[in-house]
């Protein structure tokens, strides 16, 4: 291919990645309002047990019902489970923003699919490969495959260019391919510190034992073990999948933010809430007490847990930084090629 056609390439893939990452991420600027419900989100009233009391169960904020999917790029068709457009940022803090891309068959191909070059600064991306391959490059030098069972972390920090396409593996011979997509803000101290790149294996993942059901954990201490992704700012990662129906209860450090996401299957939340796959459940966190989950089994469920940062949050597409001038930075520095760039491919 002549340098003029891979030029012309490659600037197409940019437009094309950052595009579609806008169009989950939306453009927004988020200094910690009051957040409101939106249409289909589901207001819960304070309930559980007397905080005061002994199995005390934390209280239910909000579930928030799946919405209307879109694709990002031509590789992944996702519904956006929560953003700042949909939730305060600071009720979510540390996390901004999740896509799901729910089960689905695609056939073999000669042509990849995914999503082209884009940018980030400023945050984490982290992908939870349920189902499927996907291969990651990015500027800084990191890259890999995510294999079914594994979970890329990858560290934008000062800003990077990357690209997450269907490997080449899967691309030939097609399959089910399901994926979670997980953005957690950066502390400011961190958000200009040197890109990182963590692929972690499916094999890595310390085993939890919840009631009978069964428990990955991905980041931070639980039950006396430790997960293996490394992170800025306390963070508890773990899924839970139940092969039967049992009932799990584990608790969780006060004051910091849990979510816990429905892959599939359902679960009676607190002895409260009737939660089915697609649905996120909102805890309270200025109330305490336990987590218990009634699991119907096949259930699955992705719990997100995180110490708020309390600071500042201002996204405008790929970026997430504390004031508008340091998106203004980010924009001007993405278009003098200082994130980097990846080479064409052939």
């Amino acid at each position: 291919m002549s340098k003029p056609k891979r030029i012309l390439r490659s600037r197409r893939s940019i437009v094309m990645g950052l595009a579609a990452f806008c169009l989950s991420f939306g453009l927004a600027c988020v200094r910690g309002r009051p957040g409101k419900n939106q249409p289909g989100e589901d207001k819960v009233m304070p309930e559980g047990s007397d905080p005061s009391k002994p199995g005390a169960l934390q209280r239910i904020a909000e579930v928030i019902s799946p919405r209307e999917k879109h694709w990002v790029g031509d590789g992944f068709l996702v519904s956006t489970i929560f953003s700042p457009q949909r939730l305060d940022a600071q009720l979510l803090s540390p996390f901004i923003l999740m896509d799901h891309a729910a089960p689905r068959s695609f056939p073999p191909s000669d042509r990849r699919r995914g999503v082209g070059e884009h940018p980030h600064r400023g945050f984490e991306t982290v992908t939870f490969a349920y189902q499927g391959e996907v291969d990651h490059r990015d500027s800084y030098g990191g890259g890999g495959t995510i294999e079914a069972g594994g979970v890329q972390w990858m560290t934008a920090a000062s800003g990077v260019v990357h690209e997450e396409m269907h490997s080449q593996r899967f691309t030939a011979t097609g399959g089910i391919f399901e994926m979670v997509q997980l953005c957690v803000n950066l502390p400011a101290d961190y958000k200009m510190s040197a890109p990182r790149y963590q692929s972690l294996k499916g094999s890595t993942f310390p085993a939890l034992k919840l009631g009978q059901a069964s428990g990955r954990l991905i980041a931070g201490t639980m039950q006396g073990l430790k997960g293996p992704a490394m992170t800025y700012s306390p963070v508890t990662l773990f899924d839970i999948d139940s092969a039967q129906t049992t009932t799990c209860q584990f608790e969780l450090a006060p004051e910091t933010t849990t979510l816990l996401f429905m892959l599939r299957g359902q679960a009676q939340v607190q002895r409260s809430r009737q939660a089915s796959a697609g649905e996120l459940v909102v805890l309270d966190r200025a109330s305490r007490g336990a987590i218990e989950l009634e699991l119907d089994a096949g259930t699955r469920i992705l719990v997100l847990n995180g110490k708020p940062l309390n600071e500042p949050v201002v996204a405008h597409g790929p970026f997430v930084m504390n004031t508008r001038q340091e998106i203004i930075q980010a924009n001007q520095d993405y278009r003098r090629g200082l994130m980097g760039t990846l080479a064409p491919t052939l």
